[in-house]
């Protein structure tokens, strides 16, 4: 959920995230350091969409359409083994992308009142956020010490609900994605 700020992080919000376990040991201390999100709870994840519906919007009917539209997207293995660069972000870049596309293009289109980051940006660009707001030379020193640990795999089997309650960042419900075709 990379955000120039915190500002994102007010209570009621929402994110729909794939977490990716296998990046803590690779990326967490980083993330801790330079990351707003990591330091308000969020565990190391690729965004389906930020943000959401209002958490008071969400209830039983939203749950029943998130497990239809999810439910019919089949579990997939993601590749991280390089580094990309958005103005003062580094991430890694998720390989293949198009699953990650497939599921924000699916929620935005049931829910379009909700575009992905506000509608702040063109295009969906999947990435794991590691660390932002700093300066290229921390950045590339950042980059640098990833190497060691990349390449990782890592299976994606659901997606998260999170919802910010004014503090951190908490796991509300997860979504199943469909079996293998």
């Amino acid at each position: 959920m990379a955000d120039d700020s915190t500002s994102g992080f007010r209570a009621g919000r929402t994110a729909l995230v794939v977490r990716i376990p296998e990046a803590e040991p690779v990326v967490g201390g980083w993330r801790e350091r330079f990351d707003p999100s990591a330091r308000a709870g969020v565990p190391a994840h690729v965004t389906v969409l930020f943000p959401f519906l209002d958490a008071s919007r969400v209830d039983a009917s939203v749950h029943a359409a998130l497990t239809d539209v999810l439910g019919g997207h089949p579990s997939f293995d993601l590749r991280f083994g390089t580094c990309g660069r958005f103005p003062d972000v580094l991430y890694l870049v998720p390989e293949p992308d198009t699953p990650l596309r497939r599921l924000t293009e699916a929620i935005t289109e049931r829910w379009p009142e909700a575009p992905p980051y506000g509608g702040r940006f063109t295009g969906i660009a999947p990435h794991l956020t590691v660390a932002q707001g700093q300066e290229d030379t921390v950045l590339a020193e950042i980059e640098t010490d990833l190497a060691g640990g990349l390449p990782f795999t890592s299976r994606v089997s659901s997606v998260e609900l999170l919802v910010h309650d004014g503090t951190r960042w908490r796991e509300r419900a997860s979504f199943a994605l469909g079996t293998d075709h």
